[in-house]
């Protein structure tokens, strides 16, 4: 998880849509400052859209006998917001070009609230299943639309650091709005952690209203079939390390409690995930601060830094200080990623580079439900003791695609 990182798509000018957007630009080089009420509001949306999807996640005990389902019936109902996200983002995205982008952002956001009250309200487990479905297609317009309204809030020096800004609600959607969540869960039911999430969603629109300048969606003039974009050069690389850097990632965080009880640590998920997250904003912390800068040198690094994780759980597993190590780690080097791909994206799809993000959601999405698959079939087959291995396997060709996208995609300068 999880973006329109697209500057403004114009005839003289990636951020020069309108006088508006030349006007923001102005004052925030003027300040050499970052319009922080408007950032922290997109934040705001990208932690409403984390929490809402992995939130079943520290329920689904309680939601499954709320329903009178099983858990792993239960479970699909992550499954069902990201199949929501996947299938929609691009349809999405082409249909809603023309949209003004505030407009189009209270609209996802008004869907999320809908959605979430309909799950706190159903008693009935097919109603729960499509409120979900439709709570991933809200994140399927939101995913497609935040990186790049951020972009555009900012002058070009400032895009990166903006967009690392926004992406902090997703590390803190994982270290702390789960656990939370899953604590008022079990303090006041698992519906009462729902309503939670449609106020927390009907402040947003609030703030989103007061507070987020408006931008204008693209003319007819401008748009264009969404595969368009993979003749650009450099998006096809990008694509294809979000694929796989996503789909390696997620095999081993959705399996990471079956894999810490294979060495009797399975009681202290929490606090390895905990661990993870609080490392997770350290590494968008570095990522915001020299993106603009180093884009190829972070991506390269944080590739380096979830193999290196990885390698550590691989072998060394049975030592719960190397599995906190580890975990760090993994942290550090997978907080930026989002913040590194929607960036990279943008930047090589330019005039093409809102079409590009919607296929990149539809990828990442598609990675994040092939991960939980691929993960069932490892578990099956050869034990939890294979997704470490796997995730070093598919770092490889991760790392070998930056590495050789030197012009294009990630390129050296």
């Amino acid at each position: 998880m999880q973006n329109e990182v697209s500057p403004p798509h114009s005839r003289s000018s990636a951020d020069d849509a309108s006088g508006a957007d030349r006007a923001d630009s102005a004052d925030s080089a003027d300040t050499g400052k970052l319009p922080l009420p408007a950032l922290l509001a997109l934040a705001t949306a990208v932690f409403v859209t984390s929490l809402t999807e992995t939130l079943p996640a520290g329920l689904l005990p309680a939601m499954s006998a709320g329903l009178g389902v099983g858990e792993s019936a239960m479970g699909q109902s992550v499954t069902a917001y990201a199949v929501g996200t996947a299938l929609t983002a691009i349809p999405l995205t082409a249909a809603t070009a023309g949209w003004r982008r505030k407009r189009l952002l209270l609209a996802a956001m008004t869907g999320f609230a809908a959605a979430n009250t309909v799950t706190a309200a159903s008693a009935n487990y097919p109603l729960t299943m499509v409120a979900r479905f439709v709570a991933g297609v809200a994140a399927g317009l939101a995913w497609a639309l935040l990186a790049g309204y951020a972009r555009r809030l900012v002058p070009a020096a400032l895009r990166g650091r903006a967009v690392a800004v926004v992406m902090t609600g997703v590390p803190l959607a994982l270290s702390l709005g789960v656990p939370a969540g899953t604590c008022l869960g079990g303090a006041l039911g698992w519906r009462a952690a729902f309503w939670t999430m449609t106020g927390l969603a009907v402040l947003l629109l609030g703030w989103i209203a007061l507070f987020v300048p408006d931008r204008p969606g693209q003319s007819r003039a401008e748009r264009a079939p969404v595969l368009r974009a993979l003749s650009v050069p450099g998006v096809v690389p990008v694509l294809t390390v979000t694929l796989v850097f996503v789909l390696a990632h997620t095999v081993l965080y959705a399996y990471l409690a079956t894999f810490l009880d294979r060495f009797g640590m399975g009681g202290s998920a929490d606090l390895v995930l905990l661990v993870f997250g609080g490392a997770s904003l350290a590494g968008v912390w570095a990522v915001g601060a020299g993106i603009d800068r180093r884009l190829r040198a972070l991506t390269i690094s944080s590739a380096l830094l979830v193999g290196a994780s990885a390698g550590l759980l691989a072998l060394f597993a049975g030592s719960p200080p190397v599995v906190y190590a580890a975990a760090a780690l993994w942290g550090l080097g997978w907080g930026g990623v989002p913040t590194l791909l929607q960036t990279a994206v943008a930047e090589a799809g330019g005039e093409r580079a809102e079409e590009a993000q919607a296929m990149l959601v539809t990828l990442w999405n598609a990675a994040m439900a092939g991960g939980g698959l691929a993960g069932g079939l490892l578990l099956g087959l050869f034990g939890a003791t294979a997704f470490p291995w796997s995730v070093l396997v598919l770092m490889v060709p991760v790392f070998m695609v930056v590495a050789g996208a030197r012009r294009h995609g990630f390129p050296a300068a």
